[in-house]
């Protein structure tokens, strides 16, 4: 049977002769735009605000992008291992050939890194499309995902992309508020997303406050704990005892942060052997390039680099929240490597700090329209933003 677009249709009236638009003078069909093929939900999906690019400051504004700093989307200020930049220029040297579509070499050393074994590890295009993963796996139209608010705002995007609903929780005192997250679980919810630290309060949670709550979680719902910046904290949870006993569990990890490898988008979750594999399932074929792949290995060989960033960093954070007390501003102090500040009008004191040349980011999308994140930089960059905002904020 010939085929001629849709139901109903013949040879003699087919499916583009019985749209409503007709022809044009040229006998062509005329085209649907494409807002109106695409699905409904799309035109009222969220956008992501990424920070303000240097290059685009520079541009705008007329600036010299050498005098321009970014404190605006927590980078590591100290850049990528030197030990990861030559595996990176030596896996660029193979361009020519597609990356290890199993990421073997990471998933040993891994597996070595946390204690684990390599089926226990799933890799992705940054622990942003972990997240993904998991919807795409999870989620469907009618079930929840119970949240934080404020809380990563991916978490609520990929939440939406899936068709479920995101269950936001206020957090209390700028922390996860535990006993209300246990209280929204309910038999639609598929997922629990907690941070730790908190993006964007920076607050971290206790090892046994987080695994109390855990284990108090039912068997039906996949706890996910996102870890991205815990190589800051002070005593970061460990949930690989709740993988042990078998707890729904999974943690994700970036090496975007104190790894300095944000540009290369490389990131992972690790969690019993079956969930790592029903990821994997669904993980696209080589979603995580060699090059990136090459120097996320060498960069969890660097450890001295590592904790040379962890410990400047903190060290950049208490001299923040030092100079943020002399100017008499309200801020939360941080376990992450960037600090919210409460400074009034937030968008005049963002729009007065580009204007110097001091890119920080804006807390709207977040519900916090007094607040700006700032990330710690080098001690230069720190005075500096430190000057320029005791001007802004007059």
């Amino acid at each position: 049977m010939e085929h001629y677009g849709a139901p109903g249709a013949t040879k003699a009236n087919p499916f583009w002769l019985q749209l409503e638009s007709g022809f044009v003078s040229n006998g062509r069909p005329n085209a649907l735009k494409p807002a109106d093929l695409a699905k409904p939900f799309v035109h009222s999906y969220p956008e992501y605000v990424p920070g303000k690019p240097i290059e685009e400051l520079a541009r705008d504004l007329g600036l010299d992008p050498a005098g321009i700093i970014k404190l605006a989307s927590n980078e590591n200020a100290f850049g990528p291992s030197p030990l990861a930049v030559e595996a990176a220029k030596r896996a660029l040297a193979q361009g020519q050939l597609y990356p290890d579509g199993g990421c073997y070499a990471l998933h040993r050393r891994l597996a070595r890194f946390h204690g684990l074994v390599p089926e226990q590890f799933v890799i992705g295009n940054g622990s942003n499309e972990v997240i993904e993963l998991l919807g795409h796996v999870f989620l469907g139209p009618g079930d929840e995902v119970v949240m934080g608010q404020p809380e990563f705002v991916v978490y609520r995007l990929v939440t939406l992309l899936f068709g479920a609903r995101p269950v936001e929780v206020p957090l209390v005192d700028f922390r996860n508020d535990f006993p209300a997250l246990a209280r929204a679980v309910t038999p639609r919810t598929k997922l629990v997303i907690v941070s730790t630290p908190n993006n964007p309060t920076g607050t971290a949670s206790t090892t046994e406050e987080l695994l109390a709550f855990i284990r108090s979680l039912p068997g039906t719902v996949i706890c996910v704990v996102d870890e991205a910046y815990t190589d800051y904290a002070e005593k970061p949870p460990d949930i690989r005892p709740l993988i042990r006993e078998g707890r729904n569990v999974i943690g994700l990890r970036t090496f975007s942060k104190v790894y300095g490898l944000a540009s290369l988008r490389i990131g992972y979750g690790y969690s019993s052997p079956d969930l790592a594999s029903l990821l994997d399932r669904v993980r696209q074929p080589f979603n995580v390039n060699a090059i990136a792949q090459s120097a996320a290995v060498a960069a969890l060989d660097d450890y001295g680099f590592a904790r040379m960033c962890v410990a400047e960093t903190r060290r950049g954070l208490r001299r923040l929240e030092a100079g943020c007390g002399e100017l008499g501003l309200k801020f939360v102090p941080s376990e992450a490597n960037f600090l919210l500040v409460r400074v009034g009008d937030a968008a005049r004191v963002y729009d007065a700090l580009l204007r110097r040349g001091v890119i920080v980011r804006p807390l709207q999308q977040y519900n916090l329209p007094e607040w700006i994140r700032v990330t710690a930089g080098t001690a230069e960059q720190n005075e500096r933003f430190l000057r320029e905002l005791a001007t802004a904020v007059r």
